[in-house]
């Protein structure tokens, strides 16, 4: 119990105001105060969820299933490791094989699972780092698809592309605008769209301790004010026929169930909810009369939070339709290029196939996603894509993120670190082999099951290939 949590009077006295009847402001203040349970997301772009269960079992964790999400869980360690070794060290987190994210914030991309069902989607995520729902997306899509993952923040964009790195997320596209530009340059061009919009986070004191530190009721009404612009922006870049899911990590009605109805009025007859009382096994807990989810952290013990899903129910002029100065800085692969790279690939991992184009930017060698063909001039993207080679005099230097996003795919010169070759390859050393080999060029390296990087055969060592931005300090992998 956090008995040193700052909760201000005020703040207390506008929750009173709408606070569900059957909820009490005793329970809410209570729940606040308590620790916040860990809770994890099976990456089953590298994992299963089997295998996990599996997993936790062997290592003596103690999990338990999160009813909205069937790839999260609650997740508790002993003390002693806890002490020892962080879970961001751990194998199954170098590896990608988990996220560690806050139970609740899983809600707002499983209100998409069903429509990401089916053919590939083109999909937005306006407001994506740190990066949490856009791997979840991805994870929903099975890597299938256009997945444009936008981030206002410049430092925040870097820690979005090292998640989708980690997860070895192949779908996504990056870009970095005010989220508001999507209405007027991306008319109409999205399937479906996630606007988890920047919020005062009212609901997520349970892990920050100082989140109403600065609360006031107008920092609400401001922080309103843009939420209203994404949100309509938001609705013009989607299709007719489309889902938008509006969703926040804070409580108050002025950020969550008045912008709803701003969206409602600006469109009327053009949009309807899409209540979300059936979406999981008791959520009609949390379900207003609308049909949104208004998550108390009394009424599941986790964060608070608010879910909005809404359709699209005809098409929505936008007589402020812009377009993208200056020229695309990357070109389609020439034939004899894409050619090589092919045969690389095939020769060396046995890697027949691949989905995507490849295309070419000076020596570096892209590959993107073959629903970004038609969006590729509409925006200046951050990157598209994953960068699979580089090329030089001899042919294609081959490059980390085709190890992490196709490396399941290999039937050869594939190699299962043990956790003291693991340890060596997250440092950025060189990975000691018991005996020589006479195997020659680029190895993909596993742990967990799940691809992690590339390496190079060397007799009687790998040579590390490790990007130096992902090497890590500090105790890696065993704790005991």
């Amino acid at each position: 119990m956090n008995d040193k949590l700052y909760i201000p009077n005020n703040f207390i006295e506008d929750v009173k105001s709408y606070l569900p009847s059957h909820l009490a402001i005793d329970d809410f203040i209570e729940y606040c105060k308590r620790p916040l349970r860990r809770s994890v997301r099976v990456n089953t772009l590298k994992m299963s969820v089997n295998d996990f269960k599996q997993s936790c079992l062997e290592r003596g964790w103690t999990i338990a299933a999160i009813p909205w999400c069937e790839e999260g869980f609650w997740l508790e360690r002993t003390a002693e490791e806890e002490q020892t070794l962080p879970i961001g060290n751990t194998d199954l987190h170098l590896s990608g094989c988990i996220y560690v994210q806050e139970a609740s914030s899983m809600l707002p991309p499983m209100a998409l699972r069903e429509a990401l069902s089916g053919n590939p989607k083109v999909v937005l995520d306006v407001a994506a780092a740190p990066g949490s729902k856009t791997t979840q997306l991805a994870a929903l899509m099975d890597n299938q698809g256009l997945l444009i993952a936008n981030e206002f923040s410049s430092s925040r964009v870097k820690v979005l592309a090292a998640n989708l790195k980690r997860m070895g997320v192949v779908n996504t596209a990056l870009s970095h605008f005010d989220g508001a530009i999507f209405g007027d340059y991306m008319s109409e061009c999205f399937d479906e769209i996630l606007l988890d919009a920047p919020c005062s986070g009212e609901g997520t004191v349970r892990k920050d301790e100082h989140a109403l530190k600065n609360w006031s009721i107008e920092s609400n009404i401001d922080i309103a004010a843009v939420q209203k612009q994404l949100i309509v922006s938001a609705f013009h870049a989607l299709k007719p026929g489309g889902h938008l899911v509006y969703s926040t990590c804070t409580l108050t009605p002025i950020e969550n169930q008045q912008v709803c109805q701003y969206l409602l009025d600006s469109f009327p007859g053009s949009v309807e909810i899409v209540s979300l009382h059936t979406l999981f096994e008791g959520a009609e807990k949390a379900t207003t009369d609308e049909g949104y989810l208004h998550v108390w952290p009394q009424i599941f013990d986790s964060e608070g939070f608010f879910i909005a899903k809404f359709k699209k129910l005809e098409r929505v002029e936008n007589s402020n339709q812009k377009t993208k100065k200056g020229n695309f800085p990357f070109s389609p692969a020439p034939k004899k290029e894409k050619q090589f790279f092919d045969n690389l690939i095939s020769n060396q991992f046995g890697l027949k196939s691949y989905s995507g184009n490849l295309y070419v930017r000076d020596k570096e060698v892209w590959l993107f996603p073959h629903e970004a063909t038609e969006l590729l001039e509409k925006i200046k993207y951050q990157r598209i894509g994953i960068l699979v080679g580089t090329t030089h005099k001899n042919g294609i230097r081959l490059e980390h993120e085709l190890a992490t996003t196709f490396g399941h795919l290999a039937t050869k010169n594939t190699y299962a670190l043990s956790q003291s070759q693991a340890i060596e390859y997250f440092k950025g050393q060189d990975v000691t082999l018991e005996e020589n080999t006479k195997n020659k060029g680029e190895v993909i390296l596993t742990l967990c099951g799940a691809p992690i990087g590339l390496g190079k055969w060397q007799g009687h060592k790998i040579k590390n290939s490790l990007p130096r931005d992902l090497v890590q300090n500090g105790n890696l992998i065993s704790w005991g």
